[in-house]
């Protein structure tokens, strides 16, 4: 009786568990909101938010609206001041990204990217790994990377469904086969084509096939040797499906970090240095800029693919790569392909107008301002300083503003008209409804909630005073601290959102090493690979059943460690002259790990 009593109040506690956890993220610190100090009221402010980033309690947009209620009511900060940082250049940036995003989805454009991609790289266990792994890669530099990872994922069943039925199909005709003789022969092929294989699986017949090597065996020897294939194949089959699900979930972590327009953090980063500088010195900023953070974050995303395209093989691919490559199974997933090919018809008129728009924004992006070379924004209006007043954010938006004008399809008017019958029609790329319905724009108010709560742990000398707290690793060598750092960083962030541990982050580490420690930081905050909830990729392909965490877990955690030391390679190697991290900027030669801290 006892027990069922606290049972049902356990599952009432249960279901209220988010207005507790709310009620105790506010009062628990309430000791630091009652002091006279700006820091500890910040600090306040900003355990609050990271107890409801990590619980989730409140949907984590809505925890970043926080700061216009939390720092005017304690002082901290003017509502004007807080609510003035919610859009500023990087969030409009990112506006015009998201956008692009929506038009490359509403055509299907990333599907057919995927998909020529994957059939270019053939139909080998390995490459179709790769051929997976490239494309959601690369689209994930551009496009949302929960977009980009579910599209993979039907072709990844496509091809899984066809490889199970062949196989049935095969062990059910050598079955036949060892039926029909006392001394049958087990048969298979080195030349089954992708023709046979959709006719069988089509028609549902017994697949046999003849070979030049025959093995007579008794009735029992050849049932026990089709069991033991079976078994086998099934548990091949089975880890041939996690390399895939866990390829394309790396591959989607992998790109983001290529671009600033490819994870948050990269843009929290980008905005949350430039109010950092510009409030140490007005009208400057951090100096990254799209093109120079591509030149420095392109070649690790590469490597980081590489390597885990690498790792993936050895411990999901190992036993089909070593031998010889089953016809059967190569022609299940040539036939899986080609079904998926089929399925997207031909190139639209919408498909060439929004790959013409992408390719445009990209180059605008690039040739903006290369540093020492200039670019076209110096041919419009400068500033004092001589600086463009164009922006990365003024080519996304002028991008995306011209897909709500052009056509979708061949507008229908004047001299297309092929008959009188027929109505003028014209349709554009976008509409309003469409976006409003498939923009994330909770990932905009988290930047918005992200700058405000990074101006306010600066205005009131809260960033500082941590960073002074820090000072235990002021003996280390700098790339030592770094990688300790990462490492720390990587660990919480496959716990809690990534947007999340960046917002908190930079202002920290801007007080210990600008630059140097955030970019390492914003970077690490992308290296989730261990488990489902790090990030949507991760719960993605872990919804599909496939995957075990066990099995991401074991994976991920030498991911992890591997991307960490790329990292560590990347950002003492070419980040130094890209920008200038071997140079502490003047306007901070009063903070850092080497200063002293009154």
């Amino acid at each position: 009786m006892i027990r069922e009593k606290v049972a049902w109040f356990l599952r009432n506690l249960w279901a209220v568990r988010n207005i507790i956890i709310v009620f105790i993220a506010f009062v628990a610190p309430i000791n630091l909101a009652i002091g006279d100090s700006k820091e500890t009221k910040c600090a306040y402010g900003l355990i609050v938010m990271a107890i409801l980033w990590l619980t989730e309690a409140f949907p984590i947009p809505v925890t970043a609206l926080l700061p216009t209620v939390i720092f005017p009511l304690l002082g901290v900060s003017t509502a004007r001041a807080i609510c003035s940082k919610y859009i500023n250049d990087t969030t409009v940036l990112f506006l015009g990204g998201l956008v692009v995003a929506v038009a490359v989805e509403e055509v299907g454009l990333h599907t057919r990217i995927a998909m020529g991609i994957i059939s270019v790289l053939g139909s080998n266990p390995n490459m179709l790994m790769l051929g997976l792994m490239l494309p959601t890669w690369f689209l994930s530099m551009w496009i949302s990377n929960t977009a980009a990872t579910s599209m993979m994922i039907p072709i990844i069943q496509a091809v899984m469904t066809q490889i199970r039925e062949a196989n049935r199909i095969r062990l059910e005709g050598a079955k036949d086969v060892s039926d029909e003789s006392e001394n049958p022969t087990i048969q298979t092929s080195d030349s089954i084509s992708v023709n046979q294989i959709e006719g069988k699986i089509k028609n549902g017949a017994m697949l046999s096939v003849p070979t030049d090597t025959q093995i007579s065996l008794g009735n029992d020897s050849a049932a026990c040797m089709l069991e033991d294939e079976k078994s086998t194949e099934n548990s091949e089959l089975r880890l041939f499906g996690k390399g895939l699900a866990l390829g394309v979930a790396y591959g989607a972590n992998a790109g983001g970090i290529a671009t600033l327009t490819g994870t948050p953090p990269n843009l929290i980063l980008q905005g949350q240095a430039n109010e950092i500088f510009d409030k140490r010195s007005p009208g400057s900023d951090s100096g990254i800029t799209f093109a120079n953070w591509m030149g420095f974050a392109f070649p690790l995303s590469i490597v980081i693919l590489l390597l885990s395209w690498i790792w993936l093989q050895l411990i999901f691919l190992r036993s089909l790569c070593i031998r010889k490559t089953d016809a059967v199974r190569t022609a299940a997933i040539q036939s899986a392909i080609k079904h998926e090919r089929k399925k997207l018809g031909r190139v639209t008129f919408g498909e060439v107008v929004v790959l013409i728009c992408f390719i445009c924004l990209a180059m605008l992006w690039i040739f903006r301002d290369i540093p020492g070379m200039g670019g076209w924004a110096y041919l419009f209006h400068l500033d004092k300083d001589g600086k463009p007043f164009a922006r990365d954010s003024t080519a996304a938006m002028l991008i995306a503003i011209c897909l709500f004008v052009l056509p979708k399809s061949v507008p229908n008017i004047f001299c297309f008209i092929k008959s009188e019958d027929v109505k003028p029609s014209y349709t554009p790329i976008l509409n309003w409804d469409t976006v409003v319905h498939k923009l994330p724009w909770g990932v905009i108010v988290l930047l918005g909630g992200g700058f405000a709560l990074a101006d306010a742990s600066s205005s009131s000398g809260l960033s500082k005073m941590v960073g002074c707290s820090l000072r235990v690793f002021s003996h280390m060598d700098i790339w030592v601290m770094n990688l300790i750092i990462c490492l720390i960083v990587a660990g919480a962030t496959e716990i809690t959102s990534n947007s999340a541990t960046a917002t908190l982050l930079m202002p920290i580490m801007a007080e210990l090493n600008p630059l140097y420690l955030m970019i390492s930081s914003a970077i690490a905050c992308s290296f989730a690979f261990m488990l489902p909830v790090a990030t949507p990729p991760n719960a993605i392909v872990f919804s599909t059943g496939i995957l075990r965490i066990p099995d991401m877990a074991s994976a991920g955690i030498v991911m992890n460690i591997v991307a960490i030391l790329a990292l560590t390679l990347a950002v003492n190697t070419w980040a130094i002259p890209i920008f200038n991290l071997d140079v502490v900027p003047s306007i901070f030669n009063n903070t850092g790990v080497n200063s002293t801290c009154l």
